[in-house]
């Protein structure tokens, strides 16, 4: 037969010798369930004569020849040998096993590359850092369900070859796959470069996940916990051993952390700067005072919010706070008027510049006398909802508060029209700005002062919500305040245009910013008068639900108000002729124009609105009823550089 053919054997049918040494497996490709027509030479016959299926077990046994068979500390060897970042990234991508064998090799643990592959990446990682952002090092945030461990381990996997992890923000957790002590334990062996963490409503990350962190990242400057249940003394007081460079520390709603926990940070990081505890019941006078005085010549800011704290830990505030600038008083229900005298006479607070006492029923006159006398730094003053502060106190701080340039009160209705002016009357040469908001004692009283010296250091006043607050008041601010640049009177139904004349007729300086939403009584007088006085000035110009404000208005501003740049005239009684003569100023430059509420502007202001359109950037014609869909698509598309609201 094999002359037939022409071929002499086995070797000439296949002249690179034959494809089986073992000629037993040359039957494993040749079907015999059925007869073919195909020539084979004799061969000794095989021990398995039934047909061969390809079974699960030969072909799992095929698929075993690969890597994945090797255990997982021949894989971490193999890994850590790796040349590269970018070697090592592209392996984490390959299966869940290698990245979490990844994520466990910590930086020492890697084996040194040999001069010469130094020599050939030399000029590789050059311009890789200069891809690294401007501080040195990357930051990640993960929120929700993105927050998973699988994530923490390829953040920490991918940026090691980058300069490092600097930052890392986790809000929230995948309900299923949260965040636990695995996740943590991956950027704290690749992220040992690790500067600022912060862990929000984690409720699976405790002692042991904060402990990996202490482990790894002894850089650690900034820690924020927030809502972390499972976090207690002991997982902070991993994080002081460890982390001595720790600047920054906030804790909010740790139920667990307590005293100890504080004490042990006071203890070992002396370089603490801020701190800002909030809503932990289980820290107490020993907690703050030990982390107050511990820190009493770096400690700048201190913030303190609905604690279990007395009038003890206050007293070590202003013994041992030597170095706070910034001081936050919130919802310290326990804390009495004695508290705050003794804070403020223990002359220890002499770099103090700003302070803000909230929500806290011991604060009264005498205590806030104090705090005037024994800041004499004091430049920014905020007080919110303190029922039990009066006219005196207010005037009294006034007098102590030499270095005083902002004052804000909010929802103090004890407060009222005598303390309010007595405060500009006797306050230091440095004033600049006062706001009222929400301040129900202010009623609009005649007062006949004396001839004083006006405060002609007042730059800004704001009075919002006060609905006591009227003509007769306004008018004598104008009198008392010469100087005023922004001005802001929100929601102030009772004053009308005789109460806001003198203020215009009285100011010198040439108003810049001037809010009047919600003052139903202003009409197209004043606007007139303050366009003619102080248009030269004036950039910012909101009339917000000025019901009286006519196109008279919009005349007047155009003829005179050329660096007007945002004008706000929502709900007025503006038309399409009020538009039309500010688009046929030829010096009027508008950055933001809003005229939400307008139902009396329509599809005839179109050209007009183009026209205007070359300056601006920002466009609100949101429930402007009479203009069409068509009309603002026309906008959309000539003014491409304006962002239109509808």
């Amino acid at each position: 037969m094999s002359k037939v053919f022409g071929f002499a054997g086995e070797n000439d049918f296949c002249p690179g010798g034959p494809i089986y040494t073992n000629h037993k497996e040359q039957n494993l490709f040749l079907s015999i369930g059925r007869p073919v027509d195909v020539y084979f030479p004799s061969r000794k016959r095989s021990r398995i004569s039934a047909p061969f299926v390809f079974t699960e077990e030969r072909f799992e046994q095929k698929k075993q020849a690969s890597i994945e068979v090797l255990p997982d500390e021949c894989l971490f060897e193999i890994f850590r040998r790796l040349p590269g970042g970018d070697e090592r990234g592209a392996c984490a991508c390959v299966s869940k096993r290698w990245l979490s064998l990844l994520s466990n090799i910590c930086k020492d643990e890697l084996c040194s590359q040999n001069k010469s592959a130094k020599k050939n990446t030399q000029v590789k990682s050059e311009v890789e850092d200069e891809e690294i952002e401007g501080d040195g090092y990357l930051s990640r945030s993960l929120e929700g369900k993105k927050a998973t461990d699988i994530r923490l381990a390829a953040i920490a996997v991918g940026t090691a070859s980058r300069g490092g992890l600097g930052k890392l923000f986790i809000r929230g957790s995948n309900s299923s796959q949260g965040v636990t002590k695995v996740g943590l334990r991956a950027i704290a062996r690749g992220c040992p470069s690790l500067k600022v963490l912060s862990l929000w409503n984690l409720p699976s990350v405790g002692d042991e996940g904060l402990s990996e962190i202490a482990n790894g990242c002894h850089k650690l400057e900034k820690l924020d916990l927030s809502q972390c249940p499972a976090i207690t003394d002991k997982g902070l007081l991993a994080i002081a051993k460890s982390c001595p460079n720790l600047t920054d520390l906030v804790i909010e709603s740790c139920t667990n952390i307590g005293n100890e926990g504080l004490q042990a940070v006071g203890q070992h990081c002396t370089n603490l700067k801020s701190i800002s505890i909030k809503n932990c019941p289980a820290i107490g006078d020993q907690g703050i005072a030990a982390l107050v005085s511990s820190a009493t010549n770096v400690l700048t800011k201190v913030k303190l919010q609905a604690l279990n704290i007395t009038d003890v830990s206050l007293a070590v505030v202003g013994h041992y706070g030597k170095a706070v600038t910034d001081l936050f008083l919130t919802s310290l229900s326990n804390v009495s008027e004695r508290g705050f005298w003794v804070m403020g006479n223990g002359q220890g607070l002499q770099k103090l510049k700003s302070m803000t006492v909230a929500s806290c029923v011991g604060l009264a006159d005498t205590g806030l006398e104090a705090v005037g006398k024994g800041c004499p730094n004091l430049k920014q003053f905020y007080l919110h909802k303190c029922s039990f502060l009066s006219d005196n106190g207010l005037v009294s701080f006034a007098k102590s508060a030499v270095s005083l340039e902002s004052l804000l009160l909010e929802e103090c209705h004890r407060i009222t029209q005598f303390g309010f002016f007595g405060s500009l009357l006797n306050c230091g040469a440095n004033l600049k700005a006062v706001s009222l908001v929400n301040c129900f004692g202010i009623k609009d009283l005649k007062l006949d002062l004396p001839e004083l010296s006006p405060c002609k250091s007042l730059r800004s006043l704001s009075i919002r919500n006060c609905p006591g607050f009227g003509d007769g008041s306004l008018a004598l601010l104008g009198k008392l305040c010469p100087e005023l640049q922004n001005v802001e009177l929100s929601g102030l139904q009772g004053v009308t245009d005789a109460g806001f004349l003198p203020v215009l007729e009285n100011c010198e300086a040439g108003l810049v910013k001037v809010n009047l939403s919600g003052c139903v009584n202003l009409s197209d007088k004043v606007v007139s008068v303050m366009t003619e006085q102080h248009g030269w000035t004036l950039e910012v110009l909101n009339l917000d639900g000025c019901r009286r404000i006519t196109d008279a208005s919009l005349v007047a501003i155009a003829e005179n108000c050329f660096l007007l740049s945002d004008l706000d005239v929502s709900k007025c009684a503006t038309t399409d002729s009020g538009i039309a003569a500010m688009a046929r100023s030829n010096q009027l430059n508008l950055q933001v124009l809003s005229m939400s509420g307008c139902s009396m502007i329509s599809d005839k202001s179109l050209l007009a609105l183009i026209k205007l359109g070359r300056t601006l950037l920002g466009l609100n014609l949101q429930h402007c009823n009479a203009i069409s869909s068509s009309t603002v698509d026309v906008l959309v598309e000539s003014l491409w550089r304006c962002d239109i609201l509808s």
